[in-house]
């Protein structure tokens, strides 16, 4: 993505959730970068392969679409944005990117009836990520993600252990009143 400046957000509804989770724990960047390699991650040249989903060419963009995924974006890298410069463990590795959507692709199922361009909440199930769980907008998690398993600890910024050793001290304040 930022290499070409372009790229597709595909989103999956909640039936592709075994599909995207055979892609955790791997990234294109070969060599793996000694931080994924910690985590667990492998190198893999063709993820649509290993997660058994059909690219599709694009329209406006070089990057393929995922032909199973409801809703495809295509874009344009616009900027990229340097997160935690003050923290030398972390400066460097955290970006925020952000893209200006250029073309939208909608399955048509998930339309809302006589409308070409909104999407039917009650028709699309979207995929959810939250706290290395998968869920849908049922109130269950649908199933539990690969990444669930690499220990907590290892992606924890040092912010967190700063905020621990400071906690005494705040006990302290707080009784105070």
């Amino acid at each position: 993505m930022l290499r070409t400046g372009e790229c597709v957000l595909n989103l999956p509804s909640t039936d592709m959730v075994t599909a995207v989770d055979r892609l955790a724990r791997t990234t294109g960047t070969n060599p793996v970068p000694e931080g994924k390699q910690r985590r667990g991650y492998r190198h893999e040249r063709d993820k649509f392969g290993i997660a058994g989903l059909t690219p599709e060419p694009s329209e406006v963009v070089a990057a393929p679409r995922v032909l199973e995924c409801p809703v495809q974006l295509e874009a344009k890298v616009e900027a990229k944005h340097d997160l935690a410069e003050r923290d030398e463990e972390l400066r460097g590795r955290q970006i925020a990117i952000e893209v200006r959507i250029l073309r939208v692709h909608l399955e048509e199922a998930i339309l809302m009836e006589g409308m070409q361009n909104r999407v039917d909440p009650d028709k699309w199930r979207p995929l959810i990520m939250s706290f290395q769980h998968f869920y849908g907008l049922e109130p269950h998690k649908l199933h539990e993600s690969t990444l669930a398993r690499i220990p907590e600890y290892m992606y924890r910024s040092p912010d967190v252990d700063r905020a621990r050793e400071a906690a005494p001290l705040l006990e302290g304040i707080q009784n105070i009143s």
